[in-house]
């Protein structure tokens, strides 16, 4: 309560310095003040604001030593229109009339005062401080204005403890919206919070993501470009360069030199310029004397249609403007009321002695009148905002209405607070001209933008509305087709930093614009995701890609199925094989007796036919998808299937050189072999140290299903991990071993009898069996793929079926074809033959 007794003492010290210095007593002119029931008090800027009236410690004289803003004028003249039409009316406030207080305020000075005046107490010129402000009546109930950012947070923050109402037609800015600080202030101007918004939208359209933003000194401009530059920046717009026009900026002075070198070594094809008219004039001006011409210039509503602007000299050729304007509005009737009033000869603020105060409202030292020559004319963007103005005094007007209970039919014509009428202001929703008049929470209108262009086609400038924008949220929408683009053939201009990438190519970026960039194409196994344009993305470990892709395939999961031709080839063979083995078999057993099943190991012929068709058997789980049974057995099987059959060979082909080199001198040798069951002993240990071998690569180097992704980058390959390891090159080389040990033996007895003599058939099946594995150990260090379990099955498949064929072959044939040499007498002829000759040497 103490720092606002203090700030309403500041106040009243404050007004009565004004008065005591330059705000002497003067008549009223009729054209600034009308007397009524309730006054209103209207804020205009009718001469433009100086830079030395600012270092002035008194009020500005507001005289013709600065120029006649005629904008300011019209806006002034809808006020006075608005007041006298709501008084002339039936139905809104019919037995109240309403009056004014108009301010020239050209100055900030000029604001303050204007504002001291309306919260002094009727008929004084003095604040009075008391314990419940809710209770002060102020000479104004409303303010209207005043016209800029920086008069409005003055008046605001001036008016705002004492809740008077503040309905500004022209100020934009976000942070008068925040009601904690300016709760009484409200607005007929949508807030450039939308603007703002609308703006970085019409950026995107058109892909503009490399541009310039320009302010204006003061809270509009500053403030504008602060949250437009992270509004665009959020949104992927780069900022390459942001520059501020000073309040004393001069056209062609040395801070606009700077201004316009730097804005053409940015190199951006499009410049926002969020900034007052006057100072917009400045910056434009410099532009033309800078030749900066070729741009696309996006206008914020301030100056997006003001003739102020297309008036300056050879802004024509300076490229294409768009711009966010307030919607067209027409006040009916505005234009013949200022006619009317120009042809009463009562000038802009009637006739006054050279260098006296006109007003207590307007002080100057000469006076200005208007014939109907002279008139300023009424364009749209002064209608436009004559309409803001035109709003804001009948939102008072319905809230005076409504508070005085003026339904009935007649007004009560009471007390009225400024903070009960403000509550009712907040309140208000009525047609105005087919328009919906309301405010939000934050005190702004529902309404909306227009989206314009300038048109320079025509003898004289002119604009087009080219769309609209609309909210919330934002929404823009634009006919691109009725824009005449500077450009050759009306193509759209380009405004990025680089060019965009190739698909598949990352943006590297280069300086420190994400904007700024080289193109990097993504290598195989990498994509670029759409939303980070700036890196590579490695695929998942189910996935690939080729070079350059902008997304992830999924891997083709291979294995070699049962259906492939190949698979069909080798299950035949291996089948064939199979029933062969068993056919061998039963054509032993039925030939059990006879010399050349004998002669190859009797019944030890069915130990290697059953680890022949064990080893056939494991080759069926090289086909189909893996799976943990299938990766044990099917090497592990024709592993220890082939160790015994060439265990079986070994012994066989040993005890044929031993008995008929060796026996008889070494006979007790041969007794004991004999005896001890050498042969079997020896087949059983060879069989279970492949069998121990085996069994140590399953727990060691357990062959588990795997799934292989090195054998290519499109594919999976189903394999069994550890099939080719250190385990399975034991059991390679075990048989390798058992090879040699078997090529030993019957190359020992290349000389025996016909009939026993092995040595081709086993030297050819032995050979077989190395070029197998050799084949197969070269292949698999070159390919890795899905047909690779196919060569290593066609390895043991060709060692099964070379040691069947060696072996077995050669005695089914003697037994089926040659029956007459499967006989007693000629074996025991082929021995004696054997005799002599052993006998002759």
């Amino acid at each position: 309560m103490l720092l606002q007794a203090a700030h309403l003492v500041s106040l009243q010290l404050s007004l009565s310095c004004c008065w005591a210095f330059s705000c002497h007593s003067t008549e009223s002119s009729p054209d600034f003040s009308l007397p009524g029931d309730y006054l209103l008090a209207g804020l205009f800027p009718l001469h433009d604001d100086c830079l030395e009236a600012r270092q002035r410690p008194v009020v500005t004289l507001c005289d013709r030593s600065h120029s006649f803003n005629s904008h300011s004028y019209h806006l002034f003249q809808a006020m006075r229109f608005a007041t006298e039409e709501i008084n002339n009316s039936t139905a809104l406030l019919p037995n109240v009339t309403l009056g004014y207080q108009l301010y020239d305020v050209c100055s900030e000075s000029a604001n303050v005062y204007a504002t001291l005046s309306i919260l002094s107490m009727p008929g004084t010129h003095g604040i009075e401080i008391q314990g419940d402000p809710f209770h002060y009546s102020p000479t104004a109930v409303a303010m209207i204005g005043p016209d800029n950012t920086d008069h409005a947070t003055t008046a605001a923050g001036l008016l705002s403890p004492f809740l008077v109402p503040l309905i500004s037609y022209k100020a934009s800015s976000v942070t008068l919206g925040v009601k904690r600080q300016y709760p009484s202030f409200l607005r007929t101007i949508p807030s450039d919070k939308y603007q703002v918004e609308t703006m970085v939208l019409l950026l995107q359209r058109f892909g503009w993501v490399w541009i310039s933003l320009v302010g204006s000194d003061g809270a509009y401009g500053q403030l504008a470009v602060q949250a437009l530059e992270t509004q665009a920046t959020q949104q992927g717009i780069c900022i390459a360069f942001k520059g501020i026009v000073p309040s004393s900026a001069q056209p062609g002075d040395e801070s606009m030199r700077n201004m316009t070198s730097d804005l053409a070594q940015a190199k951006t094809t499009v410049v926002v310029v969020f900034a007052s008219r006057q100072l917009a004039r400045v910056f434009f001006e410099s532009v033309v004397l800078a030749n900066l011409t070729g741009k696309v210039w996006i206008a914020s509503e301030d100056w997006a249609i003001s003739t102020h602007l297309s008036s300056v000299p050879g802004i024509w050729g300076i490229g294409t403007v768009l711009g966010v304007a307030i919607q067209q509005k027409i006040v009916p009737g505005l234009k013949e009321f200022e006619e009317a009033y120009v042809r009463a000869d009562k000038g802009v603020w009637g006739s006054c002695p050279s260098g006296s105060g006109c007003s207590s409202n307007q002080l100057c030292r000469e006076c200005q009148a208007f014939t109907a020559q002279e008139m300023p004319r009424l364009g749209a963007f002064s209608m436009s905002s004559s309409y803001n103005v035109y709003q804001a005094v009948y939102a008072v007007a319905h809230g005076l209405h409504q508070l005085l209970g003026c339904a009935s039919g007649a007004c009560s014509r009471g007390q009225v607070y400024p903070w009960q009428l403000l509550e009712q202001i907040r309140k208000v929703n009525f047609l105005l001209h087919e328009d919906t008049v309301t405010f939000d929470d934050n005190g702004d209108p529902l309404s909306g933008y227009d989206i314009i262009a300038w048109d320079w086609s025509g003898p004289e400038w002119t604009f087009q509305v080219i769309g609209s924008s609309t909210w919330s949220p934002v929404w823009l929408d634009i006919n691109k087709t009725k824009i005449q683009w500077h450009g050759k053939d009306n193509q759209v201009p380009t405004s990025v930093c680089s060019s965009d990438c190739l698909e598949g190519h990352a943006r590297v970026i280069v300086g420190g614009h994400h904007c700024c960039f080289k193109c990097v194409p993504c290598e195989a196994g990498t994509f670029l995701n759409k939303s980070d344009p700036h890196r590579c993305h490695p695929c998942g470990k189910e996935e690939w890609a080729p070079k350059r892709s902008q997304t992830c395939f999924p891997r083709t999961v291979v294995f070699l199925t049962w259906h492939e031709p190949v698979s069909w080839v080798l299950l035949a063979a291996n089948t064939l094989l199979l029933v062969v083995v068993v056919g061998t078999a039963g054509l032993f057993a039925w030939h059990l007796d006879t010399p050349v099943v004998r002669s190859a190991g009797g019944k030890l012929c069915f130990l290697m036919l059953s680890s022949l068709a064990g080893g056939s058997c494991g080759l069926y789980g090289f086909f189909g998808e893996p799976t943990l049974p299938m990766c044990l057995l099917r090497q592990a099987l024709s592993s220890l299937g082939l160790a015994i059959f060439l265990s079986c060979l070994t012994i066989r082909s040993f005890q044929l050189v031993f008995i008929f080199k060796f026996s008889a001198k070494q006979p007790t040798f041969y007794r004991a072999w004999v005896q001890h069951r050498g042969a079997g002993l020896f087949v059983v240990i060879s069989s279970t140290a492949q069998l121990l071998i085996c069994l140590t690569w399953l727990v060691v180097w357990t062959p588990l299903p795997t799934r292989e992704y090195q054998h290519g980058p499109q594919l999976v390959v189903l394999d069994c991990a550890g099939a080719k390891s250190l385990g399975f090159t034991l059991t390679v080389l075990y048989n390798s071993l058992l090879s040699v040990s078997t090529f030993a033996c019957s190359y020992l007895g290349k000389d025996l009898p016909e009939n026993y003599n092995e040595a081709k058939c086993v030297t050819f099946s032995l050979l077989l069996n190395f070029v197998s594995w050799i084949a197969f150990f070269t292949t698999a260090s070159v390919y890795q793929g899905k047909y690779l379990p196919a060569v290593n099955m066609l390895a043991a498949l060709s060692c099964l079926s070379s040691g069947f064929s060696g072996y077995f072959l050669p005695k089914c044939y003697v037994i089926l074809c040659r029956p007459e040499l499967n006989s007693t007498e000629y074996f025991q002829a082929s021995i004696q033959d054997y005799t002599r000759r052993c006998g002759s040497t």
